[in-house]
């Protein structure tokens, strides 16, 4: 996994659906995500967060993602904000690198959440994901 671009997308589709919990930091809050989304994830979430939470760029896109969660134009800003954070920081993107690699070996599943929301566990490119209500696919 040393390609960055492939890196950041599996963290911020692993993290967005735990941003406003992560967010919020409190007690109430990890009992919550931990109910929702599953308690092997939202360790895993934290781990991964406390490694981004000190980038200030990264922090303030991820609220903004975080309040807008079904916005994909903010999730692609908070995977370039990573990307720019990571490119600055290579013990950084080594850490998160193994935190993934870590996470891919435990079996933490991916969970989508919220209407047309799609999840995907491993990695896809050169594909398109198609949500809504009658849409016809030809080929």
């Amino acid at each position: 996994m040393n390609d960055v671009s492939q890196l950041t997308s599996q963290l911020v589709q692993f993290l967005a659906p735990f941003l406003p919990y992560l967010l919020k930091a409190s007690e109430k809050a990890a009992e919550e995500a931990g109910k929702k989304l599953g308690a092997d994830g939202w360790e895993k979430a934290k781990v991964l967060w406390n490694k981004l939470r000190d980038k200030e760029k990264v922090a303030r896109v991820a609220e903004t993602a975080a309040a807008l969660p079904d916005n994909q134009a903010l999730r692609e800003a908070l995977r370039e904000e990573i990307a720019r954070a990571l490119a600055e920081d290579k013990t950084l993107a080594a850490e998160l690198v193994r935190a993934m690699q870590e996470i891919k070996t435990a079996g933490v599943t991916v969970t989508a959440l919220g209407e047309r929301s799609v999840a995907i566990g491993g990695s896809v490119s050169g594909s398109t994901i198609i949500t809504g209500d009658r849409n016809k696919v030809e080929r």
